[in-house]
């Protein structure tokens, strides 16, 4: 449960990393000024170009983002994460000096050892005092309320763990009984029973469930889970449940008692990071030439057929959220009205709402749906934060309803303008038939995926692969 207060202090240690650095090259250039050792020269000689820090900048961030030097799970094991901080210092600084052998070859050797001496010195210091003052003061601000389901041994020693680990900003909501007559929970502050969990988690903001229910209560347990897993909260349960899974399965080590997670963001915080930056400075590129191209698509639907140039329709987004999604109208003006005509059913009685004959597309609009470039204005959905460029691509809400439970699990990441789905099929297989692809990518999600997958939409696009 602690691994979700970490966004923020990744990007502070990750900042104050980068700061250390410079600050020990500072130093290392005052020591070699004035400690009595090595080579005398002007003070002059010692000065490091400023060449040099934007190189070492650049080599720490590579290095300790590589290295995984902030993972969550670290940043709730101090010692190890210190251990692992001062081998990625040591792995930079070996890599900084193979850079300037072959650039800037007059950085004194003596001066270049007082830099690993400081960096390291600095990170201790640093380390030890970023901790203790956590211990001390905690994450108050950005505390998240926990709700534990049960009232036995094993919900009060998960209690009495939250308490130990209020610095990570947990905080006791309160318990939930299994049923309504529970003399031996007299002293707990119970909340309510199993069937009031869903309206407390969205009347008292609860952001973590954690399920410690003994064997013989669970009656009715994977019902329950199944009604959590649509709500904005992250389920824990005691283990052994396997089959209650929502998505993946990990395993969490919380004050000496063992938890298994069956829904939690599938992105870690950082990974949220790399990806959003991601996606705000490829879409800013990428709208340089698209507007003009937009420009003139713009002009080409109205010169075909009365109606808006935009096309606004409700769509699904990551965990369930409505937003409005916008693309060039390619059908005629009240197509949607027409929905239940075109609909068709496959062998297994299952809906196929697309169909490369639909009669409500427009000239223009065929053309526009052969070559993607009706998706243009999902582009700004990307800047608002609604869409990612790499994503399960968002549904439409009558078909949602339709959904299975197990389909569900594709909106626990950001849709996406282009997919897995997309590079393997596209309209030729219908999106809500095909979910499995969706999970694929979930379960596999990497930076180098989305590029993956960016390259080959690509080339999809240009082949005109399945789309109409």
């Amino acid at each position: 449960m602690t691994r979700q207060f970490s966004l923020r202090l990744v990007l502070f240690l990750l900042c104050s990393d980068l700061a250390l650095m410079v600050v020990a090259l500072l130093l290392a250039t005052g020591a070699r000024m004035t400690l009595p050792f090595g080579k005398a020269a002007p003070p002059s000689v010692w000065t490091i170009p400023w060449p040099v820090y934007v190189l070492g900048l650049i080599v720490w961030l590579v290095v300790f983002v590589a290295l995984d030097v902030y993972h969550p799970r670290l940043l709730t094991q101090p010692g190890l994460e210190l251990l692992k901080a001062l081998g990625a210092t040591v792995f930079a600084w070996l890599i900084l000096a193979g850079v300037l052998y072959f650039s800037f070859r007059d950085v004194s050797r003596l001066q270049y050892i007082y830099f690993l001496f400081f960096c390291l010195a600095l990170m201790i210091v640093h380390r030890l005092t970023v901790w203790q003052m956590l211990r001390r003061w905690g994450y108050a601000s950005w505390q998240r309320q926990v709700l534990i389901v049960g009232t036995g041994s094993i919900a009060r020693d998960i209690a009495r763990a939250i308490d130990e680990q209020e610095w990570s900003g947990l905080a006791l909501a309160g318990f939930v009984a299994d049923h309504a007559n529970n003399s031996s929970a007299a002293d707990l502050p119970i909340l309510g029973t199993l069937a009031d969990v869903p309206a407390l988690v969205k009347d008292r903001n609860i952001a973590e469930v954690v399920i410690a229910l003994p064997r013989n209560g669970a009656d009715g347990l994977l019902q329950f889970v199944r009604q959590l897993q649509s709500l904005p909260v992250n389920i824990r349960l005691i283990p052994d449940y396997f089959d209650m899974a929502f998505l993946r399965l990990s395993m969490e080590n919380f004050g000496g008692i063992p938890l298994l997670s069956l829904k939690e963001p599938v992105l870690d915080p950082f990974q949220r990071v790399v990806k959003r930056a991601f996606d705000v400075v490829l879409t800013t590129l990428l709208l340089i030439p698209a507007l003009p191209l937009m420009g003139l698509i713009a002009l080409a639907i109205k010169r075909d057929s009365p109606g808006p140039v935009l096309f606004r329709q409700t769509r699904v987004g990551e965990g369930g959220r409505l937003f409005t999604m916008l693309k060039f109208r390619t059908m005629v003006v009240g197509a949607e009205a027409l929905q239940e005509a075109v609909n068709q059913l496959d062998e297994e009685g299952r809906i196929l709402h697309k169909r490369a004959d639909d009669p409500r597309v427009t000239r223009v609009g065929r053309w526009l749906r052969r070559t993607s470039l009706d998706e243009l204005p999902q582009l700004f959905n990307i800047l608002r934060g609604e869409m990612s460029l790499v994503g399960p691509r968002p549904e439409m809400p009558w078909l949602v309803e339709k959904y299975e439970a197990w389909q569900r699990k594709r909106f626990e990441v950001p849709q996406g303008l282009t997919g897995w789905w997309q590079i393997n099929g596209r309209a030729d297989r219908p999106m809500h038939l095909h979910t499995e692809d969706d999970l694929y990518y979930i379960r596999n999600y990497s930076v180098w995926l989305d590029l993956k997958i960016l390259w080959k939409t690509v080339q999809a696009v240009l082949l005109r692969r399945g789309a109409f």
